[in-house]
């Protein structure tokens, strides 16, 4: 079985405002390339299909046209799309039926008494169990090796097996997401691989967005990552992922497809940072002809004129670049963490948790460890309160 792996397309996604429909519908363009060269027997999306539970109606047409587009395109592939942490579950759910006519398999929740719905057999060539994203309060004990037992009585010619699930594994590199830890990244707390279970040939994760391997996984475990940037912090390679497996059991096969972004998230400098008198000579100096977003890492001991904004924009002025901010930060030990000025950008970046915890040390309360996790609960609750409005 033939499998091409993604995931976190993030449909609808702006960038500081500046819409971003025509880059996405050439990474789509990109991805029906790649399922028409390679002829894979599913396209596997493992969820974060828009960037916002309630997405326009534009961004919903992008969607559904490119998805009736693969197929056309590749009749024979099988589409499994499972909702992600940004998703709504029940807009997957509502159309799961009609989507059926064009091999379109759309799982938005768990049913924890009827695990035949997350199981998808490939033209007797493989079975996919698609697993939503859902609160780890949601999900049973033994859930995720519930399905691959059930998955093992139904496969009794031995044919690939691959699971999806939308969540982190701790130990992942989260390099590019913000509030991350070895315990949770992106709202979602880590799941060690082994409560994932035993039994599949390939688990294709998503929510991380660097593409990757887990590590001990023996290559059976990865993160397609997604295909176009987010953050301008996602400075690697965006990809999709191939995978071949021969027989249930066999190691699979995996190269990567590159997916080339016609406007880029570009920083200047490109590591590091630069006084506002040197970043303003780099932007000046930018090419002219390179379509791309901008941001400035700026270091600095006080504050930015308050103009700066305005002069970044006015040096692209003439380019097909677009000033998006200017990043600052601080020398360090300058002043006391507690009471220390912030500047927007500093404290839109900021973890909750730091910010709950600087304002409970400003007024003299102790945020120990446990007043933390009491925290990061009550704001996950509230999260995922809001997805499912």
């Amino acid at each position: 079985m033939k499998v091409l792996h993604t995931s976190d397309w993030h449909l609808g996604h702006s960038i500081y405002h500046y819409d971003r429909s025509k880059e996405q519908r050439d990474m789509l363009r990109q991805i029906q390339e790649i399922a028409i060269d390679e002829q894979p027997d599913v396209l596997l999306v493992s969820g974060d299909v828009f960037h916002t539970s309630q997405p326009s109606t534009a961004v919903q047409t992008m969607f559904t046209e490119a998805i009736i587009s693969l197929h056309t395109a590749c009749p024979a592939m099988h589409i499994v799309v499972t909702a992600g942490n940004h998703d709504s579950g029940s807009r997957h759910e509502v159309f799961r039926t009609p989507w059926l006519a064009f091999n379109v398999h759309m799982i938005g929740s768990i049913d924890k008494d009827d695990l035949d719905q997350c199981i998808i057999d490939i033209d007797g060539k493989g079975y996919v169990i698609a697993v939503p994203y859902a609160h780890e309060r949601n999900i049973p004990d033994g859930y995720f090796q519930a399905l691959l037992d059930r998955t093992a009585q139904l496969n009794t010619q031995e044919r690939p097996v691959v699971m999806s699930a939308h969540l982190t594994v701790g130990g992942s590199d989260f390099t590019g997401h913000n509030n991350a830890s070895e315990y949770s990244a992106g709202g979602i707390d880590a799941y060690s691989p082994e409560a994932l279970g035993e039994g599949y040939d390939y688990m294709a994760l998503g929510h991380i967005h660097h593409a990757q391997f887990i590590r001990g996984s023996e290559k059976r475990m990865r993160y397609s990552g997604t295909p176009l940037a987010v953050s301008f912090d996602e400075a690697y390679a965006h990809s999709v992922s191939i995978v071949d497996i021969e027989a249930h059991g066999d190691a699979p096969q995996v190269h990567t497809i590159e997916i080339e972004n016609p406007r880029p998230l570009v920083t200047l400098p490109a590591t590091g940072t630069a006084t506002w008198d040197e970043a303003q000579q780099l932007l000046a100096d930018y090419p002219d002809d390179i379509n791309s977003y901008i941001r400035l890492n700026v270091v600095t001991d006080s504050f930015l004129p308050p103009d700066a904004n305005e002069v970044a924009t006015s040096l692209t002025q003439g380019k097909l670049c677009t000033f998006c901010l200017i990043n600052t930060t601080r020398h360090p030990g300058k002043n006391d963490e507690a009471h220390e000025a912030l500047t927007v950008d500093e404290f839109e970046s900021m973890p909750p948790v730091e910010i709950a915890r600087r304002y409970a040390q400003s007024c003299d309360v102790n945020f120990d460890d446990e007043m933390a996790q009491l925290f990061s609960e009550v704001l996950m609750q509230v999260n995922e309160d809001q997805r499912n409005q």
